[in-house]
């Protein structure tokens, strides 16, 4: 059975840093790619980041692009978000997933087929 664990979230304020973490299990983590999307309250799902399977290519959404920094250690089965710089707007439940995609396909919540619990993260101004 596969399942991804978040950890890492929690109030911070302004300015401030966290480091968000997913741990996988269940399935050849090096085989597939992770995405990191978050959820405000009242609205959509949105991507945030992603990381290709083995050669750690990543892209961002432009909202947090140059802020946070997605990773993973395949040999830990673990993947990570830094979030620096945090904004009030950043806050949101926040969740990893694990899938078959590539590229521009990975930036779509429809490309994963496992997802977290979800970390709540909020910022105060």
């Amino acid at each position: 059975q596969v399942q991804l664990v978040e950890s890492g979230g929690g109030l911070v304020q302004a300015g401030g840093s966290l480091r968000l973490s997913c741990a996988a299990s269940g399935r050849t983590f090096s085989n597939y790619a992770m995405g990191w999307f978050r959820q405000a309250p009242g609205k959509e799902r949105e991507f945030v980041a992603r990381i290709s399977r083995s050669r750690g290519i990543t892209n961002y959404a432009d909202s947090v692009k140059g802020r946070f920094t997605i990773s993973r250690d395949n040999a830990k089965n673990t993947g990570y978000l830094q979030m620096n710089s945090l904004k009030p707007e950043d806050t949101a439940v926040y969740y990893c997933a694990s899938g078959g995609c590539a590229g521009y396909g990975c930036y779509s919540s429809h490309s994963y087929d496992y997802w977290g619990q979800g970390t709540q993260v909020t910022v105060s101004s």
